[in-house]
């Protein structure tokens, strides 16, 4: 983009996942395609997520001999959604998830491999064990070159020795280093790279999860040689009575009138830090606690709704969330960990509220455990443990294998007590309840059964646990002293609510009409899943399918499955 003014197909707001994927996809099917992205670097949220998607019926599961059925998907969301499922653009959803992820693979670096078994996160009629989730394929970040170091980095409380990825398949073998010869040379390798890596760039080089998906996006468009401009904010999209026909863009000191032939597409990221909009859209007790992008503050979502876009209600809590832990960084600053799937799922802890009691079972996804945070107003809540757990397994920013807590408590991160007598006091608990509370639980432990919220027993429950605890992987007397606690707090990971859309990414008016040139998608378009959550990779997966179909509507095409399947 040259001068004051320029003319192209499609401008892109936004470089995560969905936006980056729909400029992809456009520039693959002959479209000019420019990208405007606010920050210096690519990736938003995605870059610090797991990177998973949840893509039923995928053709790689199938090949690796896990089958699914689009149907027994539809039924799981119906029975998850009830009336409120949206039933045009789950099925576009269901429809056309498989292909966008096959014409990626086939005609750009974006590839993805079977999660094997990832059951989803509910256990209802339809539910499947595996077939359904995706990972992104590890990266070797060397091939960007300088452009390395636009990748934004991962979660700090992520990374080891300052500085490397570590996925959940390498937790095992380098806290076991010292047990196998083979872990302890699988262990050597990595850090080898890693020191290789810090001799010429800031940070490992071995990309995994999120950081994967976002640099594979990234080397794609760069070898499609998409135009990306950083530090590019959209300021105004121009409309007349036929529709979008421009925006306005602030490069730098430079005011920019860029003519569109087809359309703005609005992929900002959400609205995960806009103290205005969480308030309209988020639960009134809801921590303002956000793992979304620092940048993400509702651009998108601001921009459509001044030239009529309509924001629909109906979103459960208008979010996607996760506990978290505080921390405190090198540099001084807040961090959050994410309780993800390493600690609660696994057998020796529990969460209670403020009256030392339990209020949900542990182990569920982390959306339900929040959702169950404010249901039963437990804001914060505390997980409880032993110092046994925290050497096996490890809680939240300590690693397993820790057996000094003292630097933790000093810090203020956990809080530790020779009884639960003393515990209970430090969290202003009455004792008698608190200690109740865990001779119930040590009871169910010796019976393998939680008779109160039935921890362990669905299959992502066992799924998280230790398969080495029996009889229920998820369920261990708590029992060592010194005993601990450790304060967790709602926090966003994505939106539900955003840009009312249609099957192909079209943003609607309040009057239901399509918005002529004007499209959403990620986390500025309203889930199809309206607040709930189905199973790993909720977010990410929606947003390749609609930026997919986005990107073939924009090109003359329905949206659908044309593109990969007309070449074969």
């Amino acid at each position: 983009m040259q001068g004051a003014a320029t003319e192209v197909d499609l401008l892109v707001a936004g470089a995560g996942a969905g936006g980056m994927a729909t400029a992809l996809v456009a520039a693959l099917e002959g479209l000019a395609v420019v990208v405007c992205e606010k920050s210096a670097q690519v990736g938003g949220t995605t870059a610090t997520s797991a990177g998973t998607v949840w893509i039923p019926a995928n053709t790689q599961s199938e090949r690796a001999g896990l089958p699914d059925s689009a149907r027994e998907a539809e039924i799981y969301l119906q029975n998850l959604l009830g009336d409120s499922i949206p039933r045009d653009k789950v099925a576009a959803y269901l429809s056309t998830g498989p292909a966008a992820i096959d014409y990626f693979d086939a005609r750009s670096e974006v590839r993805f491999l079977p999660a094997g078994r990832h059951p989803d996160y509910r256990e209802l009629p339809g539910a499947a064990v595996s077939g359904r989730a995706l990972s992104p394929m590890p990266f070797d970040g060397r091939l960007l070159g300088d452009d390395f170091t636009r990748v934004r980095p991962p979660m700090e409380e992520f990374l080891v020795l300052g500085g490397m990825m570590v996925g959940k398949a390498d937790i095992a073998r380098l806290v076991g280093r010292f047990r196998s010869a083979g872990n302890l040379a699988y262990s050597l390798r990595l850090l080898c790279r890693y020191l290789a890596d810090r001799l010429a760039f800031p940070r490992g080089t071995r990309l995994l999860m999120g950081n994967a998906l976002v640099a594979r996006l990234f080397y794609s468009l760069r070898k499609q040689s998409v135009p990306l401009l950083f530090q590019a904010a959209i300021e105004e999209i121009l409309r007349d009575d036929a529709g979008v026909v421009g925006a306005r863009v602030r490069h730098g000191d430079r005011l920019l009138t860029v003519k569109l032939r087809k359309g703005v597409v609005l992929a900002t990221g959400g609205f995960g830090r806009s103290p205005g909009l969480r308030s309209k859209l988020m639960p009134r007790d809801a921590a303002n606690l956000s793992l979304s992008y620092e940048g993400n503050t509702g651009d998108g979502l601001m921009l459509g709704t001044r030239i009529g876009a309509s924001i629909p209600s109906g979103h459960r809590t208008g979010a996607f969330w996760a506990p978290v832990s505080v921390t405190r960084r090198r540099d001084g600053s807040q961090g959050l960990f994410p309780h993800l799937v390493l600690d609660r799922a696994k057998p020796g802890l529990i969460a209670v509220n403020s009256a030392g009691r339990r209020f949900v079972n542990e182990a569920c996804s982390y959306h339900d455990f929040v959702e169950a945070m404010f249901r039963t107003s437990t804001i914060p809540a505390h997980l409880i443990c032993d110092s046994w757990f925290v050497r096996k397994y490890g809680l939240g920013n300590i690693y397993p294998g820790t057996r000094d807590l003292g630097k933790y408590e000093r810090a203020g991160y956990i809080r530790c007590a020779r009884s639960l007598g003393e515990l209970a006091a430090k969290l202003s608990i009455d004792p008698a309840v608190f200690e109740e509370t865990i001779a119930r639980h040590n009871s169910f432990a010796a019976m393998g059964v939680d008779q109160d919220f039935g921890k362990g027993g669905a299959e992502l429950n066992r799924f998280n646990g230790d398969p080495d605890n029996l009889p229920n992987p998820c369920i261990r007397a708590i029992e060592h002293p010194p005993y601990c606690a450790l304060a967790v707090w709602p926090a966003d990971l994505g939106m539900s609510a955003g840009l009312e859309t249609d099957p192909d990414g079209r943003v609607l008016a309040a009057s239901g009409a399509p918005i002529p040139g004007l499209y959403a998608c990620g986390n500025d378009m309203a889930s199809i899943f309206m607040g709930t959550y189905p199973g790993p990779g909720t977010t990410l997966g929606p947003a390749l399918t609609f930026a997919y179909r986005i990107a073939m509507h924009a090109a003359g095409g329905s949206g659908a499955t044309v593109g990969l399947r007309n070449r074969r």
